[in-house]
């Protein structure tokens, strides 16, 4: 491993620094000569050489000038929070946030009054932890004012300054402690911000769901995400977060399925897998979080106590099981049958349970090859008869192991129309 960098060092040059995109709004905000900065996340993952997504820009120039000079350039502003001094370029698709120094006035646990500054440690003082506090020259050369460096290299997750205080500038960041804790916090809790984060956890109930939700789910995409959750449990933070029972055994056990599944972190799922197997629960946190109708309707799927999918299933009930609940429900609900299992120590070797899962590649669950529009053509009377004579058609076809097809299923039909039907 290489030796840590310190301020005033240079980051090697990174592709995301030298972009066409990135070039024209350096170029373009450079116009006035002011000073520039790249900030946050993208300094603080290039240190560590990780992946980089958004790149933001600081700037000591009001946001109106800075709307100026982009628009000047041929750039798109989009005014996204000019109040607060943020404006987002779009160059060649790729959007960059600008956003101006500046400082907290006043702090009202959420939006703060702010006024804007031309002081770089003053603008990094409000940042929320030490390692979002870096910055960097657009030639890599780092500011660090408060030990974000060593806390980084260190694997520390420590607050700027007062883990209190800024807690109470934006009670999200109680949440944020736990989720880069996830992220970088190899070294463990910081033992002053863990402190301040239980002490505020009842402040989440005045906080979005959407807020809640986003930084949930990135906590649950982390490589292991369990020990932090663990952690807020025996804080009392996590039943803040999550209006519902859960289960952290099956958690950890999905997490131990998915590199021997070739899985992906998948946060919904994790979700899911966290829950007790309640519907109502699953529905309390999909309100509260304001989940996507899409991720609403999956994690009932997840949550339902039925069916509990097994590999010992004999193969046409492994086929009935798909059929009822189809190729895109199939996947998640035998991992988290797996992962139970997993969990209470009766899961057996992975073979068969991979087995299971890659049913769908084996056999395609088909579709009932009649429908009501065709009884009616038999010359059954349009009505609740209809829908009886499909639902015993079906529950034979079933019976038959799918086999039967759409003459076959005509035929047994027709055989039990009334004979009193018209045209009979």
């Amino acid at each position: 491993m290489s030796p840590p960098l310190s301020p005033g060092d240079r980051l090697p040059p990174q592709p995301w620094m030298t972009a066409p995109e990135t070039r024209a709004v350096l170029q373009a905000l450079a116009a006035g000569g002011a000073e520039l900065r790249f900030v946050g996340g993208c300094v603080r993952d290039a240190v560590l050489g990780r992946p980089i997504g958004d790149v933001d820009i600081a700037t000591p120039e009001p946001p109106d000038l800075v709307m100026r000079r982009l628009v000047d350039a041929g750039l798109k502003a989009i005014p996204t929070g000019i109040e607060h001094g943020t404006v987002t370029a779009v160059a060649n698709g790729r959007p960059f946030e600008i956003t101006t120094l500046r400082r907290d006035v006043e702090s009202f646990g959420r939006h703060a009054r702010i006024a804007f500054t031309d002081d770089w440690r003053e603008d990094a003082a409000r940042r929320d932890l030490t390692f979002n506090a870096l910055s960097c020259t657009p030639d890599g050369v780092l500011f660090d004012y408060f030990g974000g460096l060593q806390d980084l290299a260190a694997g520390r997750v420590r607050f700027v300054g007062d883990p209190r205080l800024r807690i109470a500038e934006d009670r999200l960041r109680l949440l944020r402690f736990f989720r880069f804790l996830a992220w970088y916090g190899r070294a463990g809790p910081d033992p002053e911000g863990l402190a301040a984060a239980v002490e505020a956890a009842p402040a989440l109930a005045r906080l979005s769901g959407e807020r809640i939700q986003a930084e949930m789910l990135k906590l649950l995409a982390a490589p292991d995400p369990v020990w932090v959750l663990g952690l807020m449990g025996e804080g009392g933070v996590l039943a803040h977060a999550v209006p519902a029972a859960v289960r952290l055994e099956r958690l950890a056990a999905l997490v131990a399925i998915e590199p021997v599944a070739g899985l992906s972190r998948d946060p919904v799922l994790r979700l899911g897998a966290l829950l007790l197997p309640d519907p109502a629960g699953a529905e309390g946190v999909a309100e509260r979080w304001r989940l996507s109708n899409a991720d609403r309707d999956r994690l009932q799927a997840i949550a339902a106590p039925e069916p509990v999918l097994r590999p010992d299933l004999p193969a046409g009930g492994q086929r009935l099981c798909l059929y009822r609940l189809r190729e895109a429900r199939w996947a998640d609900r035998v991992l988290v049958s797996w992962a139970d299992a997993l969990a209470d120590g009766r899961a057996g070797e992975p073979g068969p349970w991979l087995e299971l899962l890659h049913l769908p590649r084996r056999w395609r669950a088909p579709e009932l090859p009649v429908k009501g529009r065709d009884l009616v053509r038999l010359g059954l009377k349009p009505g609740p008869e209809v829908g009886e004579l499909i639902g015993a058609l079906e529950a034979w076809w079933i019976d038959q192991d799918f086999a039967p097809d759409r003459e076959a299923c005509l035929e047994w039909a027709a055989a039990r129309l009334p004979a009193d039907r018209p045209g009979h």
